[in-house]
């Protein structure tokens, strides 16, 4: 990540997270630094080192960098988690919708991976747990001249190749991911794994705006395809009930419309 953004993450956990706070000791001496902790705990994700090589670069103690890398884990999440692992906003949608459309696919909004294909993992999916409750923003496309208000994921095995590179790109980033995980306990390898897709989204969001993730003239707009957008005046308050959720799932499951 860039300079900024790593400094942004120092000066919000050593605002709110005590142990990131620099500290004197009992003779005045200035204890350790917050850029010290910090730079710590994120050598110790992203190479997957153990706790105790970073005692001679950083001058920190085995006890006190797992302590670091615990800490910063919990502060990444509680500070940063509702913001960088929320549902995809009305603007996030409209980003997909764009550059589905361009590649010939109005409607679409991702990738799926190809096991959704078998009925009973769909079945045990949440991946439409939004639209059954009626919490997800209605999108509205035509296809050939016909209207169409479900958004869809693209599902075939060739995807799934770019749901597997996915993740071994978060992999190539967070050497901890993919390393043995000997010394942490099942909740704390959770919470690493969830700081880590915190951290990638950061830092993908943080510079996006520096590339272009696709190139425009790569895509024809095929004929009949036009109009793919969310519908900002779509309530999505509807009351949670049988008689609601039970009409989604049939029209969800209408085989003659889709």
């Amino acid at each position: 990540m860039n300079k900024p953004l790593f400094m942004h993450i120092v000066d919000r956990l050593s605002n709110e997270v005590q142990l990131f706070r620099q500290k004197k000791d009992g003779i005045g001496r200035l204890g350790l630094s917050t850029l010290q902790k910090c730079t710590t705990a994120i050598r110790v994700l992203a190479y997957g080192s153990a706790a105790d090589t970073v005692d001679e670069y950083l001058r920190l103690g085995e006890t006190t960098t797992r302590l670091s890398v615990e800490h910063f884990v919990d502060g990444i999440i509680n500070l940063f988690g509702d913001e960088y692992l929320r549902r995809p906003t009305p603007d996030d949608l409209q980003r997909l919708l764009h550059i589905g459309e361009l590649r010939g696919f109005p409607g679409m909004i991702g990738s799926i991976d190809c096991t959704l294909n078998d009925i009973n993992v769909l079945e045990r999916s949440h991946v439409f747990d939004d639209i059954i409750n009626g919490q997800a923003p209605q999108v509205n496309f035509s296809v050939e001249g016909r209207e169409y208000h479900l958004a869809y994921y693209l599902t075939d095995e060739a995807v799934r190749k770019d749901v597997e590179r996915a993740f071994g790109y978060l992999q190539a980033r967070f050497a901890i991911v993919k390393n043995p995980a000997l010394f942490w306990d099942k909740i704390k390898i959770e919470k690493i794994m969830r700081a880590c897709v915190i951290l990638h989204n950061m830092r993908v969001e943080n510079e996006r705006d520096e590339y272009t993730q696709f190139d425009v003239s790569d895509f024809q707009q095929g004929e009949g395809y036009g109009g793919s957008h969310v519908d900002l005046n779509y309530s999505t308050d509807i009351p949670t009930n049988i008689a609601n959720m039970m009409s989604v799932r049939t029209r969800i499951r209408d085989r003659q419309v889709h």
